[in-house]
C-alpha cells in the first residue's frame, strides 16, 4: 500500500455544512431494497454504492437519478442507501425508476459496493452510530471530495484500511479534465449564493432606480478574488444593476472580469509571479502583499458590499482586510467572506457565523453548495461520472495510473497482486 506523492497538488475545499434529513418511515421501503447479502448475491461485478450524507447540515448527494440511469445503461449497478437523495429532492422512488437498488443501510450499502462515491469525506458521527471509515471494506474504492492537505491523518487511516481512494478536488486543472471539476463547479453555487446572501443583507437597492421619489444610485459592489465564485459573483452582482470592481493578484483574469462588465483594479505587484501552473493564485512576499492591502482598504471602505473568495492551497486563507478597514466603511455596510472555513480573509470573520461590527454585516457562510442542493448536486453528480468513465472500462474498475488526471487525484492505492 502506498500513499501518493502528488494526490492533493490542487486540494481546496468544497465541502461544509447544513442539516440532515429526516429518515422515511420504514413501512415505505419498497421490496426490491435487499440487504447486504442479498444484494452481493444479485448484482454485477461493478457495485457502486451512493450512501447518505452524514456530515452535519450536508444536503447534497454524490449521484442524481439523471446521473445513475446514464450509468446504469453503461452496464453498471448502482446501490443507493435509503433516503440520500431525500435532501436534495430526489426520493427513492426517482432512483428506482432509473434503475437503482435501494439498500437500507448505510453497513448494507458499504458491505455490498465495491466503489464507493460521496461528496464529503467519510466521517465519524457517534452520535448517530455511524464510522464510515470503519465501513469501507478493504479493497473497495473510495470517490469523494477528500481534502488531502487538510486532512493528511484521513489518508493515513485510509492506506490502513486497505481502500484505494481518489480525491476530486485533487483532479488537475487541464482542458481535457473540465468535465471532471467538482471545484469549478461547486464554487459557482457558493459564488451565486454569496451574492445573494449579500443582497439580502444589504438595507438598500442594488440597481439604479428613476422614481416618483427621485433617483436610487445603485450598489458598489467589490469583489476580491476573481476564480470561478469570484467570477460568478460578479455575474450576479450585475445581473442584479450594481456598479461592480474587482481585483485578482492574477493578471490573466481581467479580461474574464471586463468582459462581465466590472472594472478590474489593477494593483502593481512587481516581478511577483501570483500564479501557479495550474491556475491558482500564490502566496505573495511581504512587500506585494502590503501593496494589495493598501489598494483593497482603499476600494472596501467604498464598497457597500465586498466578496472574498482568496485562498491558497493548503494555507489558511490570506488576510485581506482588517478591523481598522471595516471600522471605517459605511454603516449598513455588508461583508460576504468565503474563505471563512481556512480562517477568512476579514479579521472579523467568525466561521459558519454573521457578525455585526461598526455597522457592517459580515457573513462567514459554510458550504453554501449544500444550501443549493438540486442543482449542486447535479452538477457534482455530473463530474462524478465523467470520473468515473475514466477509471471504469467495459463496466470494471481500470483505472490508468499514468493517466495525469488519474495520477494527480490518486490518494492511495492498492498494490497489485503478483503475476
Amino acid at each position: 500500500m502506498k500513499v501518493t506523492g502528488r494526490a492533493a497538488a490542487r486540494a481546496r475545499r468544497t465541502g461544509f455544512g447544513m442539516a440532515r434529513p429526516m429518515q422515511r418511515p420504514a413501512s415505505r421501503v419498497a421490496a426490491r431494497r435487499l440487504t447486504a447479502p442479498q444484494a452481493r448475491g444479485k448484482l454485477t461485478p461493478m457495485h457502486l454504492g451512493v450512501p447518505r450524507e452524514i456530515a452535519p447540515g450536508e444536503q447534497r448527494v454524490a449521484l442524481v437519478p439523471e446521473t445513475v440511469a446514464k450509468l446504469v445503461r453503461g452496464g453498471m449497478q448502482v446501490l443507493v442507501e435509503h433516503g440520500a437523495g431525500d435532501a436534495a429532492f430526489h426520493p427513492d422512488e426517482a432512483y428506482e425508476a432509473a434503475g437503482a437498488t435501494i439498500v437500507p443501510t448505510a453497513p448494507a450499502l458499504y458491505a455490498a459496493a465495491d466503489v464507493i462515491v460521496k461528496v464529503q469525506r467519510p466521517l465519524v458521527r457517534p452520535d448517530i452510530a455511524i464510522d464510515e471509515l470503519s465501513l469501507l471494506r478493504p479493497g473497495a474504492t473510495l470517490v469523494a471530495v477528500l481534502q488531502p492537505l487538510v486532512y493528511p491523518e484521513l489518508v493515513q487511516r485510509l492506506d490502513e484500511r486497505g481502500v484505494m481512494a481518489f480525491s476530486l478536488d485533487a483532479i488537475p486543472r487541464i482542458a481535457r479534465a473540465q468535465a471532471m471539476d467538482v471545484l469549478s463547479s461547486m464554487s459557482t453555487v457558493a459564488g451565486y449564493r454569496a451574492m445573494l446572501i449579500a443582497a439580502a443583507s444589504l438595507p438598500r437597492f442594488f440597481p439604479l432606480l428613476m422614481t416618483a421619489a427621485g433617483t436610487v444610485t445603485p450598489a458598489r459592489v467589490f469583489v476580491i478574488g476573481a476564480g470561478v465564485a469570484g467570477l460568478q459573483a460578479i455575474a450576479t452582482a450585475k445581473r442584479l444593476g450594481a456598479v461592480v470592481q474587482a481585483f485578482d493578484t492574477r493578471p490573466a483574469v481581467r479580461e474574464q472580469v471586463q468582459s462581465l462588465g466590472a472594472t478590474f483594479v489593477e494593483v502593481e505587484l512587481g516581478a511577483h509571479d501570483t500564479e501557479t501552473a495550474g491556475g491558482y493564485a500564490k502566496e505573495l512576499s511581504e512587500d506585494a502583499h502590503r501593496r494589495e492591502m493598501e489598494v483593497i482598504a482603499e476600494r472596501v471602505r467604498d464598497a457597500d458590499v465586498v466578496i472574498t473568495t482568496a485562498l491558497v492551497p493548503g494555507k489558511r486563507a490570506p488576510l485581506l482586510i482588517t478591523a481598522d478597514t471595516v471600522a471605517q466603511m459605511k454603516p449598513g455596510s455588508v461583508i460576504v467572506d468565503l474563505a471563512g472555513e481556512f480562517g477568512g480573509n476579514c479579521e472579523l470573520s467568525k466561521p459558519g457565523d454573521v457578525v455585526i461590527a461598526s455597522g457592517v454585516t459580515i457573513h462567514a457562510p459554510l458550504n453554501l453548495p449544500a444550501s443549493m442542493p438540486v442543482h449542486a448536486s447535479q452538477m457534482f453528480s455530473r463530474n462524478v461520472a465523467a470520473f468515473l468513465a475514466l477509471i471504469v472500462k467495459d463496466g470494471a474498475l481500470a483505472p490508468d495510473f499514468e493517466d495525469p488526471i488519474v495520477k494527480d487525484s490518486l490518494v492511495t492505492r492498492v498494490p497489485q497482486p503478483a503475476g
